[in-house]
């Protein structure tokens, strides 16, 4: 008789929005993979097990199981990445929480909310489209308004002293990760916001 693997679950999805490739490696477009990077360096694993079309990698957060997850379908996509672990982990949506750029907030700000609209980001768009609504926690990090167009401003990368300011930003988004995980949304909130 054979019995099939049972597979071990998670408790929370963590989505890491950027866009594959190096000549995206460090716009402002992928903080959200950039701080996958540093919260992977963090927790001492690495995201690149290839599943769901996504970079990948199965840990704990305090002995909380997570999957930490980085999208290769391109930022408008990431939802057909997040609704195929979603659906094989069977996690609720109120537990996949999102990292992503945000243009509205000042640079190296954070924001973490319980739930929300897109806010025009096409990233969230997709998530909230393709995994059923808005109820999932996110935490944005700020890369300020374009100076010029949108699009040539979160493909441009940040210079001098905004890349110190975004290493900062992108150490508290990934200790802002660990607090939603382990303490709850509001706690980070409190804490990070």
């Amino acid at each position: 008789m054979f019995f099939r693997k049972k597979t071990q679950s998670v408790e929370w999805l963590i989505v890491f929005l950027g866009n594959p490739g190096p000549k995206y490696a460090s716009t402002r477009h992928n903080v959200g993979f950039m701080t996958g990077d540093k919260l992977a360096s963090k927790l001492g694993v690495s995201v690149n097990r290839a599943k769901f079309r996504a970079l990948t990698c199965k840990c704990s957060i305090d002995s909380v199981p997570v999957l930490l997850l980085k999208p290769q379908t391109y930022m408008n996509l990431s939802g057909s990445a997040v609704r195929q672990a979603m659906d094989f982990y069977k996690v609720p949506l109120d537990h996949i929480l999102v990292v992503s750029d945000d243009v509205s907030l000042p640079e190296g700000k954070l924001r973490i909310r319980r739930s929300g609209s897109a806010g025009g980001h096409n990233g969230l768009k997709d998530i909230i489209e393709k995994c059923g609504g808005e109820g999932f926690p996110r935490v944005r990090v700020g890369v300020g308004g374009p100076e010029y167009d949108m699009v040539d401003w979160v493909l441009g990368t940040f210079k001098n002293e905004h890349a110190d300011i975004m290493d900062n930003a992108l150490d508290m988004a990934a200790d802002a990760v660990q607090c939603v995980v382990t303490e709850g949304v509001e706690k980070a909130m409190s804490l990070y916001n």
